[in-house]
C-alpha cells in the first residue's frame, strides 16, 4: 500500500517533479531509492558497492590471546569508525525519512484528525510525537547496551581503556550511533517535506543541529561511552516533556500537569548529572589514563588536555544554555500568570463598582421618597444650591 503522504484523498495530483509533488510523494521516492540499495545486495556486480550503505564497515575480528568471546567462545567482531560510515549513515537516513512518514501517516494523522487541533497545535503535536517516539526506543536500546556491555556497573569503564577498548565497538553500540546521526540528519530535509514555518525553523534546525554536533564529535573522537550515558540522561527527561506535551493536546490536563512537574523535576536533576558525568570523565578520568597526552589519529587517541578541555567545556555550556532556556521561560509564564491575575482582579472590581452605582443611585432615591412630596422638592433644592 503506498503512502498518500501530506496529499488528502481527493486532491488533485500536481505536476511530476514539481516542488508540491515531491512533498506529497516524499515518502514513496525516498523508499524506491532504499530499496535500490537493498537490491543492489542481490547482484553480484553491485553487491560490493551495496554493502557500504546497507551494512556497517571497518569491521575488525581479533583474534590470538587478545580475542574477545562471546559466551559461546567464539571471536566477536567488533567495530572502528571511518569514511565509509558516511554511506551508511546516508541509507539509515533514508530509513528515518520513511519510518517518519509511516508513523505520521498511520498512527499521529488518525489521532490529529479525532483531537481536532488547529494548525499550530497540529504542528506542535506532530513534533511531539515524532520525538516521542524516538526518546522510548533510543532509551530502551541504550538501556540495553549499558546492561549488556556493563556501563552501568562500572562508571570508570567510561574512561578505562582509552583508547584501545573505546576505538572498537560492539555491533549494537555502533549501530545506535549510526542511527543516532541519521535521524538528526534528516530533520533538516524533513523541514521541508512537512512544511514547516518559518517562526517554528529557528528552534528545530537549533536543537537537532546541537544533537547532531554532539553525536558526530562523540563518535570521530571515540568518547562514544560518556556521550551514550549523557544522551540517555538527556533522552529520559526529554521524554516527560513531549509526554506531557502529547497529554496536553489529547485534552487531559490533571494528568499533564503531573507529567510537566515530573519533568520540571528531572530536568534540574539532569543538568546536574551531566555536568557531573563530564567531570569525572574529561577532568579525572581520562588525565589518569596512559594514553594522556599523546594524539595518534590512527590509533584513535583523542586524549589530549585541549581536546578534553573542550568537551568538557561544551558540555558545561550546553547546560548551562539549557538551564537558562529553562529559567527565563518560566520567569516568562509567572509574569504572564501574574499579568492575567491582575487583568482579572481589575476587571471584577470594574464589574463591582458598576454594579454598585445603581444600588448608591436607588438609596439616594429612597432617602428623598421617605419624605413628604413638598419636603422631597425642598431637599433636592437645598442639594442644588449646595
Amino acid at each position: 500500500m503506498p503512502l498518500r503522504g501530506m496529499r488528502r484523498p481527493n486532491q488533485k495530483s500536481p505536476p511530476i517533479l514539481s516542488h508540491e509533488f515531491i512533498i506529497q510523494n516524499h515518502a514513496d521516492i525516498v523508499s524506491c531509492l532504499a530499496m535500490l540499495f537493498v537490491l543492489g545486495l542481490v547482484f553480484q556486480v553491485t553487491s560490493p558497492l551495496a554493502q557500504l550503505f546497507v551494512t556497517l564497515g571497518h569491521n575488525v575480528t581479533t583474534n590470538g590471546t587478545d580475542a574477545i568471546l562471546d559466551k559461546n567462545g567464539d571471536p566477536v567482531t567488533l567495530y572502528a569508525h571511518g569514511v565509509k560510515d558516511i554511506c551508511a549513515i546516508f541509507f539509515y537516513m533514508l530509513v528515518a525519512i520513511v519510518m517518519h512518514a509511516v508513523f505520521q501517516e498511520y498512527a499521529l494523522d488518525k489521532i490529529n484528525r479525532k483531537l481536532h487541533l488547529s494548525k499550530l497545535k497540529h504542528s506542535k503535536f506532530n513534533e511531539s510525537g515524532q520525538l516521542f517516539g524516538f526518546y522510548a526506543i533510543s532509551l530502551a536500546w541504550g538501556i540495553d547496551i549499558l546492561l549488556t556491555e556493563g556501563y552501568i556497573w562500572d562508571l570508570s569503564s567510561l574512561w578505562v581503556g582509552y583508547p584501545a577498548e573505546h576505538a572498537l565497538q560492539p555491533f549494537i553500540a555502533k549501530f545506535f550511533f549510526v542511527m543516532q546521526i541519521a535521524y538528526w540528519l534528516h530533520c533538516f530535509p524533513e523541514l521541508y517535506f512537512q512544511r514547516i514555518k518559518k517562526e517554528e525553523l529557528s528552534m528545530r534546525i537549533q536543537y537537532a543541529g546541537f544533537y547532531l554536533v554532539f553525536t558526530v564529535a562523540a563518535y570521530a573522537l571515540n568518547f562514544t561511552r560518556v556521550a551514550l550515558c549523557l544522551l540517555l540522561v538527556q533522552y529520559l527527561v526529554e521524554s516527560f516533556r513531549h509526554a506531557a506535551r502529547l497529554l496536553q493536546f489529547a485534552d487531559k490536563p490533571g494528568l499533564a500537569r503531573h507529567a510537566f512537574a515530573l519533568y520540571n523535576a528531572l530536568f534540574v536533576i539532569a543538568r546536574l548529572l551531566s555536568i557531573t558525568l563530564g567531570i569525572l570523565t574529561f577532568w579525572y578520568g581520562l588525565p589518569l589514563s596512559p594514553s594522556s597526552g599523546t594524539l595518534n589519529t590512527t590509533e584513535g587517541n583523542f586524549n589530549i588536555q585541549i581536546i578534553r578541555i573542550n568537551c568538557l567545556t561544551g558540555i558545561c555550556l550546553m547546560q548551562a544554555k539549557l538551564m537558562w532556556t529553562f529559567i527565563t521561560f518560566h520567569l516568562r509564564r509567572r509574569r504572564e500568570n501574574q499579568e492575567d491575575g491582575g487583568k482579572k482582579t481589575r476587571k471584577s472590581a470594574q464589574a463591582g463598582d458598576s454594579a454598585a452605582s445603581p444600588k448608591s443611585k436607588k438609596a439616594a432615591r429612597s432617602d428623598y421618597d421617605d419624605l413628604p412630596e413638598a419636603d422631597q422638592q425642598q431637599a433636592r433644592n437645598k442639594v442644588k444650591t449646595k
